[in-house]
């Protein structure tokens, strides 16, 4: 009995390329969700940004200049001494966003006599930034800092609303939206780079 011949079959083939396709497009619809999901994290936890408002940080932060917020740092961590933060004073959802410089963290005590700033007793001056205090506002006769809350000025004294007012008063860690880490260059005087 001759053998019949099976003639050319492509339905294996095709089969076989369409699992292939198959698998190529799932994994590429995988790798998407995982960039789209990635870039969403990085969007949040370091792409907000806010505008400075007023010269009160001055010299380092300039009135209109833009700054890129970290918020993934304080997830890990507290507020440190002389880190730049984020924040809505007493969480006014309705405030504008401001920056200023942490000086004092849970614990200490601030007081601002004679134009000096202590903290615990010792003298505060980031290496020579800061002037003569014209107003010491509430810490005029010293502030013993509670849990969670932190005491904040602006790097330019004289010209700053900060936790020396009423106003703003101390400010509460959950107050605080993130820690200032790269400033963009707004206009000609205005330089980029990241803060410290």
């Amino acid at each position: 009995m001759p053998r019949r011949s099976k003639g050319l079959s492509f339905y294996q083939k095709e089969r076989k390329i369409d699992k292939d396709v198959a698998k190529e497009i799932l994994l590429w619809l995988f790798w998407g969700m995982v960039m789209i999901l990635l870039a969403f994290a990085f969007v949040y936890l370091f792409g907000i940004r806010t505008s400075i408002i007023g010269n009160s940080m001055s010299p380092l932060l300039l009135s209109g200049q833009e700054v890129m917020i970290d918020r993934f740092t304080y997830f890990i961590s507290d507020p440190k001494k002389d880190d730049v933060i984020v924040f809505l004073p007493n969480g006014n959802e309705n405030s504008h966003m401001y920056v200023k410089r942490v000086i004092g963290t849970p614990g200490d005590t601030v007081l601002i006599k004679d134009g000096m700033i202590y903290v615990n007793g010792e003298i505060y001056d980031r290496n020579g930034l800061f002037d003569r205090v014209e107003d010491g506002g509430i810490a005029e006769n010293g502030l013993a800092l509670g849990d969670n809350e932190y005491f904040v000025l602006g790097d330019n004294l004289n010209d700053s609303e900060d936790s020396r007012s009423g106003n703003v008063g101390t400010v509460k860690k959950d107050y605080i939206l993130g820690k200032v880490w790269f400033a963009l260059a707004g206009d000609t005087t205005a330089t980029a780079g990241f803060v410290k």
